[in-house]
């Protein structure tokens, strides 16, 4: 078998200048990937000539994030591994040529996600020279960096073996509108029947959490809350995990509406976690209905 073949893949929306930049930075790596491509849910959301100067071609889908990704998925049909990234996230300048030595050295593993040094979507976000200065002062993966099997990858990176994903004809779940909440999750248990999902320290990066581009809060809410239970019926996301998960966010969004973060729309997604709450007992609960709301 010849060498592993390895595309970056972005999925992006309003954020024209930012996938710009990470596609810049990517230029940075000590092992260039073989393909880039860029999925904009817009056309305006992506700058083709500036991507094409930087050898980045364009896949054409609808808007979502699953419906982009799965339109990647199409246009990257040479790549033997497929390397999402969002549209904020900067890598290590080591992260590719560490990511194809481990799939090369563990065949059994069709999932990788990476180690996260600084993450934004904690707080305001980070800009680009913030995320520049973290990877620059990080020191690297520890001489230990081993792998260790993980329920799920983290969206914002992660690096899937392609040839399992086309034998069992796998996708993103286009029911997950927009911004797809828990996406990742539900790809990655779906694809675990089919081998072991990793998370490494030896692929690192810094993802900046840009606010611009996602989802109004009460959309955002009321997928908080559909999704989960969507996944459960469906067998994807165990019952004890979709109740944690949605126990988290009305707690969060609850305590902290009163004094709510500047970057957050607490009340949206509160509103968001009741409507949803209320359809869940009248049975008309589906992710799709967020698409009805503001």
């Amino acid at each position: 078998m010849g060498a592993l073949k390895i595309a970056v893949a972005i999925a992006t929306a309003g954020r024209r200048d930012y996938v710009t930049g990470v596609a810049k930075r990517i230029a940075r790596q000590t092992r260039a990937p073989d393909m880039i491509a860029v999925c904009p849910a817009r056309p305006d959301d992506a700058d083709a000539p500036a991507l094409a100067e930087l050898g980045v071609s364009i896949a054409h889908g609808p808007m979502g994030l699953c419906a982009q990704r799965n339109a990647l998925f199409r246009h990257l049909d040479q790549a033997d591994i497929i390397l999402f990234l969002d549209d904020d996230f900067v890598m290590a300048s080591g992260y590719i040529e560490n990511c194809l030595a481990l799939f090369e050295r563990h065949p059994d593993v069709v999932m990788m996600t990476g180690a996260v040094i600084a993450d934004g979507i904690l707080g305001p976000g980070l800009g680009f020279e913030e995320a520049d200065a973290y990877v620059e002062r990080d020191a690297g993966p520890p001489d230990t960096a081993g792998i260790e099997t993980v329920y799920n990858g983290y969206g914002c990176n992660m690096a899937i073996r392609m040839a399992p994903v086309r034998a069992a004809g796998l996708s993103f779940d286009e029911n997950l509108p927009f911004y797809g909440w828990l996406e990742d999750v539900d790809f990655s248990r779906r694809l675990a029947a089919h081998g072991r999902i990793v998370r490494t320290e030896a692929c690192r990066g810094v993802h900046m959490g840009v606010k611009r581009g996602r989802s109004p809060g009460m959309r955002l809410g009321y997928s908080q809350i559909a999704n989960p239970v969507y996944m459960w019926r469906k067998g994807t996301l165990s019952a004890s995990r979709a109740c944690a998960q949605m126990g988290r966010n009305i707690i969060a969004n609850l305590s902290k509406s009163l004094r709510p973060e500047p970057w957050v729309d607490r009340g949206g997604r509160t509103r968001g976690n009741l409507l949803a709450l209320s359809d869940l007992v009248r049975g008309r609960i589906a992710p799709q209905r967020a698409a009805e709301l503001n």
